[in-house]
C-alpha cells in the first residue's frame, strides 16, 4: 500500500504545478484577451474618431456649397428675365438711332424710356457692354467682321452692331463688334 500512496502522491505532487502553470496560463490569456480587446476597442475608436470627423468635414462642406449656391440665386436669379428684356433695350436703341428726323417730343419719350431701363438694369447689376473704341476682348467681344480701321488702332472696336450686357461678373450677351484691322 505505501507503493500505492507514493504512486498516488507523485501525481498529486506534479498535478500541483501543473494546475498553477494552467492558472497562470489562463490569467495571461485572458490578460492578453483584455489586451487585445482593448487594442480592438481602442482601433475601433480611433476609427469612429476619423469617421466622425470626415463627417464633420462632410457636413461643413456642405454648409459652404449650400451658402453659396443660396448666394448664386441671390445674385444671379434673375438672369433669364435680364436676358429676356435684352432685346427690348436693343429696340429702344434701334428706335433711338433711326429717329433722326423724328419729332423732338418722339425722340426725347425713346431717350427717357431708354434711361429709365438702363436705370433699371444699373439697379440690378447688370451693366451695359458698349466698347467703342477700346481693345478688342474676346471674352466680353463677338467680332462680326474687320475692316480696315482708319483712324482707330488695329484690334480696337471699330463700331459697335450690338450692346453686350453682364450681370455681376457673367456675361449674358457679349458686344457684336466690327473690328479694325491693319491697313493693307
Amino acid at each position: 500500500m505505501s507503493k500505492n500512496r507514493d504512486s498516488e502522491e507523485a501525481p498529486v505532487e506534479e498535478a500541483a504545478p501543473h494546475e498553477g502553470e494552467r492558472l497562470e496560463q489562463a490569467q495571461e490569456a485572458a490578460e492578453d484577451s483584455v489586451e487585445a480587446r482593448l487594442a480592438k476597442a481602442e482601433a475601433r475608436l480611433a476609427e469612429e474618431h476619423d469617421r466622425a470627423l470626415r463627417l464633420a468635414a462632410e457636413i461643413e462642406n456642405m454648409r459652404r456649397r449650400s451658402a453659396r449656391d443660396l448666394e448664386n440665386a441671390h445674385r444671379y436669379g434673375h438672369e433669364r428675365f435680364a436676358a429676356e428684356l435684352l432685346p427690348v433695350a436693343d429696340s429702344l436703341d434701334l428706335a433711338l438711332s433711326s429717329a433722326g428726323d423724328a419729332p423732338e417730343g418722339v425722340r426725347e419719350g425713346l431717350e427717357m424710356t431708354l434711361k429709365l431701363l438702363h436705370d433699371i438694369f444699373a439697379s440690378h447689376h447688370i451693366e451695359v457692354i458698349d466698347p467703342a473704341g477700346e481693345p478688342f476682348d474676346p471674352e466680353f467681344h463677338e467680332a462680326m467682321a474687320t475692316q480696315p480701321g482708319g483712324e482707330v488702332a488695329p484690334d480696337h472696336v471699330l463700331e459697335v452692331v450690338q450692346k453686350g450686357y453682364r450681370l455681376h461678373d457673367r456675361l449674358l450677351r457679349p458686344a457684336r463688334v466690327i473690328v479694325a484691322r491693319t491697313p493693307e
